[in-house]
């Protein structure tokens, strides 16, 4: 029986994937059958994920380049049709955080966390599409957040920016179907990642997530990869402009 959560022969694209979630989605999509082009901005990072990929089996190759450079961005998607023909799967997951009450924040924190969170996501979706829609098929999965749904002090620029991300998935989804191209995102809860070492490491804020959330515990990172295999795959082709909590239940619980 054909099994429609493999991506063998898929080309796929995560970005911020040296590490934590993009780390764990990639390596999910390579498992998948995919082959893997993943980026962030270490190269040697990079190189060990390719490298781990491969050890199991996989097939991977990396793009090291700053999201938030519209030309490198354009010039790195360029040499993945030159290299590989095509670009089948894009998953826009490089992100950041500025941690700041909001009367000692500035513009410039907040125009850097959309850059990386928000533009960068328009810019990697529009110049992956522009590969996708003569070949009539696509798949663009956004990482968005719980806080794409619910808000919390300190990180104004991040709630603000992970609902844009719900919206722009949604707008990208309404446009890009009818060229066989499904758009959706998911909202990762506090998983146990580097990026949230230090909220990990604070007693309070730990009993904070264990509590509001209905499993009591931080996800582990490779949880993540079943939603991002799903929602690239067959399997979800009737899946559109939506956004898949993957959050333990967090953001249903009262």
């Amino acid at each position: 029986m054909f099994n429609q959560l493999r991506l063998d022969n898929r080309i796929a694209l995560v970005t911020g994937a040296s590490r934590g979630l993009g780390r764990s989605i990639a390596m999910g999509l390579a498992s998948a059958g995919a082959r893997v082009v993943v980026n962030a901005r270490s190269e040697d990072a990079l190189a060990q994920v390719v490298t781990e990929i491969e050890h199991k089996g996989g097939q991977a190759d990396l793009r090291c380049f700053d999201v938030t450079d519209e030309e490198a961005a354009k010039d790195a998607l360029a040499s993945i049709v030159t290299d590989h023909r095509r670009l089948d799967i894009l998953v826009n997951n490089a992100g950041t955080v500025v941690r700041s009450p909001l009367l000692e924040s500035t513009t410039e924190d907040f125009r850097q966390v959309v850059d990386t969170n928000l533009t960068s996501l328009y810019v990697m979706s529009r110049e992956a599409a522009r590969l996708m829609v003569p070949r009539g098929y696509g798949r663009i999965v956004n990482i968005g957040s719980v806080m794409s749904h619910i808000g919390r002090p300190n990180i104004v620029s991040y709630v603000s920016t992970k609902h844009a991300v719900a919206g722009l998935t949604k707008a990208l989804a309404n446009e890009l179907a009818p060229n066989g191209i499904c758009v959706n995102g998911i909202g990762p809860g506090y998983f146990g990642t580097e990026f949230n070492r230090p909220l990990m490491e604070d007693a309070e804020f730990t009993a904070m997530v264990e509590g509001r959330t209905p499993v009591a515990r931080w996800g582990d990172p490779d949880e993540i990869a079943g939603a991002a295999i799903f929602l690239s795959s067959e399997a979800a082709s009737y899946v559109n402009g939506h956004m898949l909590m993957v959050d333990g239940g967090l953001t249903i619980k009262l």
